[in-house]
């Protein structure tokens, strides 16, 4: 992979990471002030988790960390996760949120791939 393939994919990867970071932030917080909080409590859990670890993989990556793919797959792991539970649910905060985490664990993917090559 050449170096500017390599930065334009990083670049690509850590605006996900935020856009995902914001999404999930938005979406827990949503879930958190709903009529039916009490049903919602997993699907803050995931975002809350999700949320924190785009965070660091953001950082990981921003500073080039050698731990950088191996944040990406958990990061990947966690907004599988969180888009799993969101897409279960109606509200349009959980439907952007899922959408955000599919792009971001898509692109943590492919980052941890090309790490690995």
């Amino acid at each position: 992979m050449t170096t500017t393939t390599h930065q334009s994919q990083l670049e690509t990867c850590i605006q996900n990471c935020l856009d995902c970071l914001r999404d999930c932030e938005y979406c827990a917080s949503a879930c958190l002030n709903s009529d039916m909080v009490k049903m919602m409590v997993q699907c803050i859990k995931l975002c809350q988790d999700c949320a924190d670890t785009c965070t660091l993989c953001a950082r990981f990556m921003s500073r080039n960390s050698a731990l950088h793919a191996q944040m990406c797959s958990v990061c990947a792991e966690a907004c599988d996760r969180c888009a799993t539970e969101c897409e279960k649910h109606n509200s349009e905060h959980c439907k952007r949120c899922a959408q955000s985490c599919r792009r971001c664990a898509d692109s943590c993917r492919q980052m941890a791939k090309a790490m690995a090559a």
